[in-house]
Formats: structure tokens, C-alpha cells, sequence
């Protein structure tokens, strides 16, 4: 599945599901003491519902954010590869030192994910390389190998990084949106007030629970963001590092073969 397909599945999925969760489940009226006219809450899922028309489209980041989360998850596993990348190192790493070079290949192709892609686009070129008469030269031959490794990386990075950018992004939005809410909010609160006589109480405490509402969700929304973003840079980093560090043991490798 294309990425702009999957967003935009999950944009619309989000939203979906949003919108029936404040309608069917929050605004349900027994959790309102007055029912069908929705204005006085008795549980916490109604007061959730008295938020206004922003809690939706809060609800709609933090099931993306969820959504894109669970996807980093599988994703990253499976860029890792079928066993221990530790295991996979040495039984290449031998494998080369050997001077068994299509065997390393064969143990790239059961490990499969990144990593394996990785070393073996390097392997295979130089495999060819070896077997032109016309590239002797073992500089030209490792810069070849070096260029396939660095072209392959580029491939798979996007892959690695996929929705970063866009946990960052709903982080951002839900910290605007809840401080929108909580705007609005505060304006139906001095609205209230505003009125002649008496103020008016259930419109006054509305207006309040509309505020803080849609601040407390912009901010879980944004806290998870911001922490499913930076752990999942955090491990894109580690496995880019690894895949660096292997790529240079494997040149050094073949460097003295």
C-alpha cells in the first residue's frame, strides 16, 4: 500500500470514528441528568461530550497518533529481519572471512528486513565486480561496493523514517486545537456572565468544562506524539547507526580478502 493511500485512510478512518464516538457514546443521553438536551453531564463521558465540536477532531489525532505508533512498531520489527541481527552479523561476517561469499548472500536472504537488503546489494556487487576481467582493481571494487551499499541505504531509509513527520506534525496541531477549544470554551464562559441579571450557571460551567476539556486533550495528544516521535527517531538512529557500522566491517572485510 502506497504511504498517501495509507494516511489517507487512517485521516479518514480517524475521523470516522471520532466523530461516531462523540455522537453515539459520549452524547449518549444517560449520561446527561437532563437526557436529550445534553447541558448537564452526570458522568465523565458526558462532561467529555459538553467539550464542543473540537473534541472530535482531538479524538481523530490521538487515534492517528495511536495508528501511526502500531504501525512504527510492526514496521521497525520487521526491518530488523527474521532472527537476531547479532546472530546474522557473525554468520556473514564468517561467511566472508571464508571467502564464501554466495553463502553470506543466502544468509541475507533468510534474514530479509533492512540490514539484510543492505549487505546484500553490497555483496552482489561485489560478486559481479569480482568476476569482471576488466575491474581488478580492489579501490575501484570497494568504491563500487561502497556506492551500491550507499544507494540501497537511501532506499530503505524512507521506509525506516516513514510517519516521523507526521507523529511531529499532529503533536503540533492538537497543542493549537486544544488551545482553540479552550479559547471558544472561555468565550461561552464570559458569555455567561456577561448576561443581565443572574448569571447564567449551567451555561457558565459549560463554558468552563469546554475550556479545560479541550486543553487536557490537545495536551495528551501532543505528550503522546511528542513521545512516540522522539523514541521512534531515537530508533531509526541506533538502527542507522548499525547499519553504518556493519556496512564498514563488511568493506574492511573484503578489503583484505
Amino acid at each position: 500500500m502506497k504511504q498517501s493511500t495509507f494516511v489517507t485512510i487512517v485521516i479518514i478512518s480517524a475521523i470516522a470514528i471520532s466523530i461516531s464516538i462523540w455522537l453515539f457514546i459520549l452524547g449518549n443521553p444517560s449520561n446527561f441528568k437532563d437526557g436529550e438536551n445534553r447541558q448537564r453531564p452526570n458522568n465523565l463521558m458526558g462532561t467529555v461530550y459538553t467539550g464542543g465540536p473540537v473534541v472530535p477532531a482531538l479524538i481523530s489525532l490521538s487515534l492517528m497518533v495511536f495508528t501511526f505508533i502500531i504501525e512504527r512498531v510492526f514496521s521497525l520489527r520487521k526491518a530488523q529481519g527474521k532472527g537476531s541481527l547479532a546472530t546474522f552479523l557473525k554468520n556473514v561476517q564468517r561467511s566472508i572471512a571464508g571467502g564464501q561469499i554466495d553463502e553470506a548472500v543466502t544468509h541475507c536472504d533468510k534474514q530479509r528486513g533492512s540490514m539484510a537488503n543492505i549487505l546484500r546489494a553490497g555483496l552482489e556487487r561485489y560478486s559481479i565486480l569480482n568476476k569482471d576481467s576488466k575491474v581488478q582493481d580492489a579501490d575501484k571494487q570497494m568504491a563500487e561496493v561502497q556506492r551500491a551499499i550507499d544507494e540501497a541505504t537511501a532506499l530503505e531509509m524512507p521506509i525506516l523514517e516513514k510517519n516521523l513527520i507526521a507523529m511531529s506534525t499532529i503533536a503540533s496541531i492538537a497543542t493549537m486545537l486544544g488551545l482553540f477549544g479552550t479559547v471558544i470554551g472561555m468565550i461561552r464562559a464570559f458569555a455567561a456572565l456577561a448576561q443581565a441579571g443572574a448569571p447564567d450557571a449551567v451555561q457558565l460551567s459549560i463554558g468552563i468544562s469546554e475550556a479545560l476539556i479541550n486543553t487536557a486533550l490537545g495536551i495528551f495528544a501532543a505528550i503522546v506524539g511528542i513521545i512516540g516521535y522522539n523514541f521512534f527517531v531515537n530508533k531509526v538512529d541506533n538502527f542507522t547507526y548499525m547499519i553504518d557500522e556493519a556496512s564498514y566491517d563488511i568493506l574492511q572485510t573484503l578489503k583484505v580478502k
